[in-house]
């Protein structure tokens, strides 16, 4: 049996990140590049362009994650969990992060993936956290003080999740994210920067004979 119809035996014929039918696109999940199912998932032809990087990733057409997250086939979490992370500066997918549950193993799986290398800083600005963590676009920080967000009528409290942040290119001190649907600029003195900032992943799409 080949390895396309052991994984359409095994989604239904539907593409296991968004559920279209007539998904016939085997993919393995990097690192492993074994040709077996345990670390393979069917895909769509849209699905896979846009992770292979051939096109741009079109928002609305992942919100399907918010349902095929529960799934219970790793490799089909670990590929929802790497595709909501590009996708985390959308409220929802950073909402379905929140929610998405991964075992150590499954998690340890999804994060081993080529991050980009340390940016050459030399002549430009280096914005740092609290505790002198390089700060890059994309990462997601925790407050770690109390904020009065002047204007907005809140206070964002301590321990905040912002993601996606930008970089005041011309303060170092300075980063911009949203809070409570308000885009702010925070001072780098008060976040620290947490485990899973911006991640850039290299898939793979395996054409195999049916």
């Amino acid at each position: 049996m080949s390895l396309t119809t052991e994984l359409s035996a095994r989604a239904g014929g539907q593409c296991e990140l968004c559920a279209a039918t007539g998904a016939d696109v085997p993919f393995s999940v990097d690192p492993d590049s074994a040709e077996a199912i345990a670390t393979s998932v069917l895909l769509c032809s849209t699905c896979q362009s846009q992770l292979d990087g051939s096109e741009p990733l079109t928002t609305d057409h992942w919100r399907s994650l918010t349902d095929t997250m529960w799934s219970q086939v790793p490799a089909v979490q670990v590929m929802v969990w790497r595709t909501l992370q590009r996708l985390c500066h959308e409220s929802w997918a950073s909402e379905a992060l929140d929610m998405l549950y991964l075992d150590d193993d499954v998690r340890v799986w999804a994060e081993s993936v080529e991050q980009d290398p340390e940016p050459d800083l030399a002549g430009s600005l280096v914005h740092r956290d609290g505790n002198s963590a390089v700060l890059s676009a994309g990462d997601t920080v925790t407050l770690i003080k109390d904020l009065s967000v002047k204007g907005a009528g809140f206070t964002a409290k301590r321990g905040t999740a912002v993601r996606g942040i930008s970089l005041v290119q011309d303060n170092a001190g300075h980063i911009e994210g949203r809070i409570n649907g308000q885009q702010i600029v925070i001072l780098t003195e008060f976040v620290k920067k947490s485990g899973q900032g911006r991640v850039t992943f290299t898939f793979r799409a395996t054409q195999r004979s049916r």
